[in-house]
């Protein structure tokens, strides 16, 4: 298998962008380009496996591409969620103790 330039730009930018929305959705932020990127790409890979598994059919084409690895991250982030609860400094914000 044979990778050029471009497809590999593709590659990363759809797992840059599915990370992002996932993080947007799940978490309600991202967690920086490296990690939003790591998120994605595995949740294309779960994604890949988890839809057709469904027998949904997203279409062709870069949006499909990116939907579909979105609901693999997502499903990602909320298996993680579950496993390792919610970590300290993903909280709304700076809360004051009284």
């Amino acid at each position: 298998m044979y990778l050029s330039n471009e497809s590999l730009i593709v590659i990363l930018l759809v797992g840059l962008l599915a990370g992002w929305l996932a993080g947007q959705i799940v978490r309600g932020g991202g967690f920086g380009l490296i990690g939003d990127i790591i998120i994605g790409l595995i949740g294309a890979f779960i994604g890949d496996r988890l839809i057709p598994s469904l027998h949904i059919h997203l279409g062709t084409g870069i949006l499909a591409l990116i939907f579909n690895a979105a609901i693999g991250a997502i499903v990602l982030l909320l298996i993680l969620r579950l496993l390792f609860g919610r970590p300290r400094w993903a909280g709304w914000g700076w809360r004051r103790r009284w």
